[in-house]
């Protein structure tokens, strides 16, 4: 697919010859010119495929002479998105990046009718109510990380402003719109035979479970979310995963039948690591981009600890750092492995994307807390940071009263079962008050030396067991 873009590129060289003459007249206007043709993103791979193939040279044509308007959608079945979702984020910055004009569409519909695509039986269906929380916590999730991109990663705001970011609901027009209208407009232009042939269809009518109406017509909903979206905004591009392509298609379908109009689809890599999980979805365990779902340190750490045979792909797919300074940022870290150079990178760049500033200097100021040999840095973590790192932490709530020993804190939080066990541990070097060992059971307890400025006692047995005093007065 690539090489036909290649060529379709090398075939078009009145466009070069136009690039030349602006370059010399205006050069920011030909680095944002030349720009628009997000093709171009091929080089880092993010685009899986391409269609129609014969659309090439119209749509390189089309995205260096103005912006065009691209949309991707993201159905709210989750309170939060996950950094499975980041590639058709990214997806679409690089293309406000390139000028163009883009639209994240909230499925607040959709999201009751369950997308089949790469699943093997139906969705639980969720509840009105649940759907407009989690579309209230997705619009969230977008709009802070398209205001984080613009304030950290946009250098160019003066002289070559973004275009703003659209959110759209398609329950918005949805509530609007009869079943007898939506069947007359829309349904009578599909074929029944085209939605069987998707795969997504085939698959799941094959087996024993079957398919129920409701997620048949899914990709006509779909359809329609495109034929809505080009009507209102001209919008003729679609992004998504390589899962969605059939349900692109009948969009595309749909447009060129009643617009008479050529649309293009672009889909991402559906990504996998060795194992065969999703990004971010190992063992069933999501990396949520909401920090309440996945603290900014788990967040952070998650790309630390990306295999070296992994992390030179994310750099590309999940950074906008230039393939030259990639490339830079590989020689170092191959050089010495062990400081994780690369991994460094990436999580500073992907949490301050999504978390901005402040989560990510929390995140590292918890990393150099536990893996820096920094204990004194434990002092500028807030309550809320010392928590949800160790969230799996046993808790206990303690009255100070004069005279309490390290030891009497110790019994009263369960950190041993009886006073001669703690006594034995303490005294072989065995426990940690705010990571500094401690070896004498019977030292009262000092405030400013014991407990945190925000009122709390993190105490670790051994290597991994840890327990969160809460003072009270």
């Amino acid at each position: 697919m690539f090489s036909r873009i290649a060529a379709a590129k090398s075939s078009l060289p009145f466009v070069t010859a136009l690039h030349h003459t602006r370059s010399k007249l205006c050069p920011q206007m030909w680095r944002t010119y030349t720009s628009r043709n997000i093709l171009k993103l091929e080089e880092r791979g993010l685009w899986a495929d391409f269609f129609p193939d014969s659309n090439v040279n119209k749509l390189i044509q089309e995205l260096t002479r103005k912006p065009q308007t691209i949309y991707s959608g993201f159905d709210p079945t989750a309170d939060s998105l996950h950094v499975g979702n980041l590639l058709v984020i990214m997806a679409l910055l690089h293309c406000q990046r390139a000028g163009h004009n883009v639209i994240a569409l909230v499925g607040g519909a959709t999201a009751q009718i369950g997308d089949p695509s790469g699943r093997k039986s139906e969705r639980p269906q969720l509840s009105v109510s649940e759907v407009q929380a989690n579309s209230q916590k997705i619009f969230e999730n977008l709009n802070r990380v398209f205001s984080n991109h613009k304030e950290y990663f946009w250098e160019n705001e003066d002289d070559s402003p973004l275009p703003p970011m659209r959110t759209e609901n398609n329950i918005d027009w949805y509530k609007k719109l009869s079943l007898v209208e939506f069947l007359c407009e829309t349904g009578r232009h599909i074929r029944v035979g085209d939605m069987l042939s998707r795969t997504s269809v085939a698959s799941r009518l094959q087996s024993s479970e079957g398919m129920s109406f409701t997620e048949f017509s899914y990709q006509v909903l779909q359809a329609h979310d495109w034929l809505y979206l080009y009507d209102k905004y001209n919008c003729t591009v679609q992004i998504g995963g390589s899962d969605q392509m059939g349900n692109m298609h009948t969009g595309y379908w749909l447009i060129s039948k009643l617009r008479n109009v050529t649309a293009t689809g672009l889909t991402i890599p559906i990504i996998t690591n060795e194992s065969g999980d999703k990004f971010g979805k190992s063992a069933g365990n999501p990396i949520w981009l909401d920090s309440s779902k996945t603290s900014t340190f788990d967040f952070y750490q998650f790309f630390m600890r990306l295999k070296d045979s992994e992390v030179e792909k994310y750099l590309k797919l999940l950074t906008f750092l230039p393939l030259s300074d990639i490339e830079s940022i590989m020689e170092k870290h191959k050089k010495k492995p062990e400081s994780r150079h690369a991994q460094t990178k990436l999580a500073e760049k992907i949490t301050l994307l999504v978390h901005g500033k402040s989560g990510l200097e929390s995140a590292k100021r918890t990393t150099e807390v536990l893996y820096g040999g920094q204990p004194e840095a434990l002092a500028e973590m807030t309550k809320d940071e010392l928590e949800a790192v160790f969230k799996l932490a046993s808790s206990a709530k303690l009255l100070l009263e004069p005279g309490t020993s390290i030891l009497d804190m110790a019994l009263k939080a369960g950190c041993f079962f009886d006073e001669r066990h703690g006594r034995r541990i303490i005294e072989a070097g065995g426990f940690y008050v705010n990571l500094s060992r401690v070896t004498r059971p019977d030292l009262i307890i000092i405030p400013e030396a014991h407990i945190l400025p925000n009122g709390l006692s993190l105490l670790r047995v051994g290597k991994k067991n840890y327990y969160i005093i809460k003072w009270t007065k």
